[in-house]
Order: C-alpha cells, then sequence, then structure tokens
C-alpha cells in the first residue's frame, strides 16, 4: 500500500517487472489478481473509459524520454494535459494554469521557449510541470533522471524532494541506488515478486547484493 503523501521508490534487475507494476499502478494494464484501488476507488471495476478518465484526473507520468513535441514551447505542452481533463476551461484559464507550474518547477523564464531548445535538465522540469498541471493523486516517475548529468539530475531530484514536502504522493522507478535513498520507503522487485528494503542501507554494493545487476 502507498499512503497520501509517501515517496516511495521501486529498485530491480531487468525484466524483474518493475515496467509491468508501474503500467499497473498507472491504469495502462490490469492486474491479473488482487485488488488496486486509487483514493479509494475500485479500478477493476471500471470500464476503460472510466480508466482513461480516472488516470487523466488522478495520476502525472514523467518519463525518462520527457515526450515533448519539441517544436512547441514549454507552456504549450504543459497545456496538451489539459485538454481532455479540463476541457470546459477556457484556454487563457489553461495558459494559467500551465504558466502557473511552470513558475512552480523554476521555468517561469522558460515559459515561451521551444521544448527542443532545451537542455535536458528543462525538458525534464517541463515534462514535470506537464504531470502535475491536473493536481494528481499519484505522480508516477520512469527513471526520471536516466538521461541527465549529474549536476542537473540533482537539480531534478531536488524539486522531486520539494513536490514530496509539498504533499505529493511520488512513486519512482530507478536503477540509480542514490535515487532509490531519497524516498521515505523502497521496494525491491525480484522475479515479479515485491519486496520492502531500508532506503538509507540503498548503496551500490547493496543494491548489486540483493537484486543482481540492476
Amino acid at each position: 500500500m502507498i499512503r497520501r503523501g509517501e515517496y516511495v521508490t521501486v529498485v530491480g534487475p531487468s525484466g524483474s517487472g518493475k515496467s509491468t507494476f508501474l503500467n499497473v499502478a498507472g491504469l495502462l494494464d490490469r492486474p491479473s489478481e488482487g485488488v488496486y484501488r486509487l483514493d479509494g476507488i475500485d479500478t477493476a471495476a471500471l470500464n476503460e473509459r472510466d480508466r482513461t478518465a480516472l488516470r487523466g484526473r488522478r495520476i502525472g507520468f514523467v518519463f525518462q524520454s520527457y515526450h515533448l513535441l519539441p517544436h512547441r514551447s514549454a507552456v504549450e505542452n504543459v497545456m496538451l494535459s489539459l485538454l481532455y481533463t479540463a476541457s470546459s476551461r477556457k484556454r487563457k484559464r489553461k495558459r494559467k494554469m500551465a504558466a502557473e507550474i511552470l513558475e512552480r518547477v523554476g521555468l517561469s523564464h522558460r515559459m515561451l521557449a521551444n521544448a527542443g531548445q532545451m537542455s535536458g535538465g528543462e525538458q525534464q522540469r517541463v515534462a514535470i510541470a506537464r504531470a502535475l498541471v491536473n493536481r494528481p493523486s499519484l505522480l508516477l516517475c520512469d527513471e526520471p533522471t536516466g538521461n541527465l548529468d549529474t549536476t542537473t539530475a540533482a537539480t531534478v531530484l531536488q524539486l522531486m524532494d520539494e513536490l514530496h514536502a509539498d504533499g505529493f504522493t511520488l512513486l519512482v522507478v530507478t536503477h540509480d541506488p542514490g535515487v532509490a535513498a531519497r524516498g521515505d520507503r523502497a521496494v525491491v522487485i525480484r522475479d515479479g515478486v515485491l519486496r520492502e528494503a531500508d532506503p538509507e542501507q540503498l548503496t551500490a554494493e547493496a543494491v548489486q547484493a540483493t537484486v543482481g545487476d540492476v
């Protein structure tokens, strides 16, 4: 169980089931057994249309590869998340919401820059802003620092710490033991089986000894 406001990290070797776990948590796949409740809602009881609507309202996704439109501005990329979940709002209101969340992630000065002209760290912050603009119940992050250099990754991780302090619920899949150790709790997946781990003990040596080459 992931409690509201928790910061949970997930580690495990390739093929262990991390992607499947993330897809189930993100309502992209259905679990083959068991029950998945999001904000008390039994997701298995929903049809695909309702699952899609719930995912759009309550789950934010941050990926390693950003998935931004390179020829659109930062604010336009963030506004894309509001196409379906805020369809009744006027464009001016959507733009204001996007601008406010870009300011929150420290990018108000780059709001009009095209995503393709931004650094990797800036693009990742735009991606985080896009995931946050609907104020989701759960923020899912898949290797959010995987494409970033050490300095830039530290900036993004600091932002994630701040989001956690603000009350956001984070679930972060990572190969980096340093990233894994930042959470309130860590979960190790091996052969599809989950077990709790102590984040403070997830040094590089401990992860290698526990889950193999990640």
